[in-house]
């Protein structure tokens, strides 16, 4: 009989491929045009305040849908996850995802779903379509990273934070993960 790892190695193996190949992708077309901007401008230097506010642009932006009803079942999500109402949350996302399967935060919200219920693989599967429609999206690569820590896996958890910094270089907390996870350091503990 296979154990849980076993079982969970695909999702990690093809989810890190896809997040190595991420520089090569193009997002999808339907994501606006103005995020080429603000991730141009977020890779500059720049205080953090004025970085702060381009992240939460591309966050508004990414949270949005031209599709009011959509827009308001987000927010009721949003909520029921900050509330930790994940019953709530479920068939909301789920629904998300089938009527607009190219949402990426819709996906990337059903993988923070996935990931605080502990169903990792589910929450893989769902980074990877997040990432497939917005290869840009540092908060999907950093949740990945948090699974790959979750399982052990401290190689794939550290490139997919490095990762996650070329995308957004204003993650501080990530370059401290970086640096825990660092051979040296992982040697001295």
């Amino acid at each position: 009989m296979l154990g849980k790892e076993a079982l969970f190695r695909p999702p990690i193996d093809c989810a890190f491929q896809l997040i190595l190949d991420l520089s090569g992708r193009r997002p999808a077309s339907s994501l606006p045009r103005r995020l080429d901007g603000l991730f141009r401008a977020l890779a500059a230097p720049r205080t953090k305040q004025a970085a702060d506010e381009i992240e939460e642009l591309i966050w508004a932006i990414w949270i949005s849908h031209e599709d009011r009803e959509a827009e308001e079942s987000m927010g009721a999500a949003v909520e029921a996850l900050a509330d930790g109402a994940l019953g709530e949350a479920r068939p909301l996302l789920d629904e998300l995802v089938l009527r607009y399967p190219d949402w990426a935060e819709a996906w990337n919200k059903r993988a923070t779903l996935a990931f605080v219920e502990n169903r990792d693989a589910d929450a893989t599967r769902d980074i990877m379509k997040t990432l497939e429609l917005e290869p840009r999206h540092f908060g999907a690569v950093s949740g990945f990273g948090q699974i790959c820590l979750r399982h052990g896996h401290l190689n794939e958890a550290r490139a997919a934070f490095q990762i996650a910094l070329s995308l957004n270089p204003h993650l501080e907390g990530l370059r401290e993960m970086i640096d825990d996870l660092s051979p040296r350091t992982l040697m001295l503990h």
